[in-house]
């Protein structure tokens, strides 16, 4: 299912503020930049996407479980809100499949013989740099 689908528009929470950076006199007068608050453990997400979602080590996620995005790439509102929520269903999207879990293998032969060699030829390099107190 398509991260589109599983946020409804009433959990976002817009504010728009004053862009940072260079757009001249229009920064200092049009609240352009978007923020959107999104309440992850309020949300109507699978409880297994939340969880994976609230896992993640994003700095975007406060302890509260509340995801805040600021988009201020463009000097439009609409824009910037539209770069929020893509943001926003990118993120969920990431985290909609469950990672497969890794199986455990053993080095190869071929593999533990290469690396034997590349240590013996390492050691022999480092051996010819030593040299001998005359």
């Amino acid at each position: 299912m398509r991260a589109e689908h599983l946020v409804r528009p009433d959990e976002l929470e817009w504010s728009f503020i004053r862009a940072q950076g260079a757009g001249g006199q229009n920064v200092n007068k049009v609240s352009t930049a978007a923020h959107l608050r999104f309440d992850v453990l309020a949300s109507s997400l699978p409880p297994d996407i939340k969880e994976r979602l609230l896992a993640l080590s994003d700095g975007r996620i406060t302890s509260a479980g509340v995801l805040i995005i600021k988009a201020q790439t463009t000097r439009s509102q609409e824009q910037n809100k539209l770069e929020a929520l893509r943001r926003l269903h990118e993120l969920i999207e990431s985290v909609a499949t469950p990672q497969k879990p890794r199986k455990a293998t053993r080095p190869t032969y071929g593999s533990q013989q290469r690396r034997l060699q590349g240590k013996a030829k390492r050691s022999e390099v480092k051996a010819q740099r030593r040299g001998g107190l005359d």
